[in-house]
């Protein structure tokens, strides 16, 4: 496990899409990875760093394709822009951002705040030890601490991660699940997801739903055969949809659809490709039937949409 402060971006790792006749290469939503100071800490599966700035601080949007990360603004204000939409947060919060989720933070006053990045696969496995957990990661949030107890709690426990991950104590790594375990499950109390959640979903449904959902997030651009994906998984059509049904209240077609509907508003919002190099980088062989399939999902054709969520 790395340790440290909260290390500084890569460049993008994402290709931009074919360059067209005529036109000018243009660029997605810039997706980065963390960078890891020491070459012995790149097998790092949490990091926890401690930041403080002076005056103001921004970064740009931009995603973390194979990280989730929780951010503990213990002192500050600021405003984040999640997936387009201004949240304004206060400390003392948490903010939670799942892989894949484009953000910009703009702190506004001096903050100090603390950072804990977690590997997706590593992350993967603590969800499923809870379906609230994974309620909790399923969007990006702003979660108030704003009970002094409460937020003492969580500094505590944020303090104790990081002493845990840059010990070399017997039961570093059981030590570092446990930790990390309480702090989610504290959000995940603050957050009220248990009035959303289904306490009887059979585990082994959660753990194949996500890793639908692991696929998906390979394969949505490909227009994959749906069951290809049972194949995948080494389960039946059928045990593949009830597990969907169960665990993630949607048929496994909807879900791929949503997933390419995100990535379809993140750059429709974020990026400088057109409309049609949005469809053919999302596999769709026709952009007038992206623009339909969009218009369907999200009632608004894409274009329309870009215009208004950019003002």
């Amino acid at each position: 496990m790395a340790q440290g402060a909260h290390g500084a971006h890569s460049a993008s790792v994402i290709k931009p899409p074919r360059k067209l006749a005529g036109e000018t290469r243009l660029t997605a939503v810039p997706k980065v990875r963390l960078y890891v100071e020491r070459p012995e800490e790149e097998n790092w599966f949490v990091h926890v760093g401690h930041v403080t700035e002076r005056g103001r601080w921004r970064t740009e949007p931009h995603a973390h394709p194979a990280y989730g990360q929780l951010i503990f603004v213990r002192n500050g204000r600021g405003v984040m822009n999640l997936e387009g939409r201004s949240v304004p947060f206060e400390a003392p919060c948490a903010l939670l951002l799942p892989t894949e989720c484009i953000h910009g933070l703009d702190y506004e006053i001096d903050v100090d705040r603390w950072v804990v990045t977690i590997e997706v696969s590593y992350l993967t496995q603590v969800n499923a030890k809870l379906h609230e957990f994974i309620a909790l990661w399923s969007a990006p949030r702003m979660i108030s601490l704003a009970d002094a107890g409460k937020s003492n709690e969580f500094y505590t426990l944020i303090q104790r991660l990081k002493q845990e991950v840059e010990s070399d104590a017997v039961g570093q790594v059981a030590g570092t699940e446990a930790l990390l375990t309480m702090m989610l499950l504290s959000l995940a109390r603050e957050a009220h997801l248990e009035q959303t959640v289904n306490d009887g979903t059979p585990r082994n449904d959660v753990r194949l739903v996500e890793r639908f959902r692991k696929l998906i997030d390979e394969h949505y651009r490909s227009n994959l055969p749906l069951q290809d994906y049972a194949s995948m998984l080494a389960v039946s059509l059928v045990q593949l949809r009830a597990a969907c049904a169960s665990a993630a209240e949607k048929s496994p077609t909807k879900m791929i659809h949503a997933r390419i509907i995100t990535e379809a508003k993140r750059e429709l919002i974020f990026g400088d490709m057109s409309v049609e190099q949005i469809a053919f980088w999302l596999g769709f062989a026709d952009a007038a039937y992206f623009t339909r399939f969009f218009r369907r999902e999200v009632g608004q054709a894409p274009s329309q949409f870009r215009m208004e969520a950019r003002k």
